[in-house]
């Protein structure tokens, strides 16, 4: 008797455990990503997680590069092909920007490109644009990859961010760590101390202060439609700081470069630094 008492005691213990255990396990959280799509070379997916309060969205293009193969920076050269991505907008989420890590230049004169020739992960800035509890988001992607040629590749990737479930813990680790690879902004030591252009000349003259032992920087420049831009010319260095000339050629009938943006990246060393140009 008493042990037949000790085993219904012992079953409905457990029966309690199960029952607690079920109750603060979390969900089965929905895997914010989507499938990937191969190609020669490699395969693009996007990574999403849930809408902030504020509408935004956390996500990132990610791109798996095979050895040797690469792809192109936002403003590759005369012979590569922008990263372009596109959002559906009957599922709720629009684009407003893509960022980009610091990138490397690739070949000399007219065969010099800049990109990545490893993995890497775009990050976008999304907004939530649908009262709709569920989001079904289509993106379209089209970049280049190349090894001895280039490969246009274009894909749809698409994910549902279900509202109310947990994120894929993997897939946050993603996005913040493709955020934090990104540029930081100007600061004391890392910064543009100067810009001025040259119309007569053509060239962009820029001095910088960059951070301590950095060495020789390397410097990225994207413009507006109609501006292409040489090989940057470094100067040597002056203290902290350096002199910088880049050659800029305009085409198309609007030639004036008062006003117009150009997003500049600089690397120096392990650091990269993002801001933009404007000239009066």
């Amino acid at each position: 008797m008493n042990r037949r008492r000790t085993r219904k005691k012992m079953a409905q213990g457990l029966a309690k455990a199960s029952l607690l255990a079920a109750i603060f396990l979390p969900m089965p959280s929905q895997a914010a990503s989507s499938a990937w799509v191969t190609s020669p070379g490699g395969a693009i997916r996007l990574v999403a997680s849930q809408p902030r309060p504020d509408g935004s969205i956390p996500a990132i293009v990610e791109i798996k590069l095979e050895p040797g193969w690469k792809t192109y920076w936002r403003d590759p050269g005369a012979s590569g092909i922008p990263p372009q991505v596109t959002f559906d907008p009957s599922g709720g989420v629009a684009l407003e920007a893509i960022r980009f890590p610091a990138p490397k230049t690739f070949g000399e004169g007219p065969g010099r490109y800049v990109g990545y020739d490893s993995s890497v992960a775009f990050p976008l800035v999304l907004r939530r644009v649908s009262d709709e509890k569920d989001l079904a988001v289509r993106a379209t992607v089209f970049l280049g990859v190349c090894e001895d040629i280039c490969i246009p590749v274009q894909g749809t990737l698409d994910l549902t961010l279900k509202g109310g479930e947990f994120d894929n813990p993997l897939d946050g680790a993603r996005i913040e760590k493709a955020v934090a690879s990104l540029p930081e902004p100007p600061s004391d030591d890392f910064r543009i101390m100067k810009a001025a252009f040259d119309a007569a000349g053509g060239v962009i003259h820029l001095d910088l202060r960059l951070p301590r032992d950095a060495g020789k920087p390397e410097i990225f420049l994207a413009g507006p439609a109609g501006f292409a831009f040489g090989a940057p010319v470094v100067g040597d260095a002056a203290g902290a700081e350096r002199r910088v000339d880049i050659p800029l050629k305009l085409s198309g009938k609007d030639r004036k470069v008062a006003g117009k943006p150009i997003a500049l990246t600089v690397r120096a060393g392990d650091r990269s630094m993002e801001t933009t140009l404007a000239f009066d």
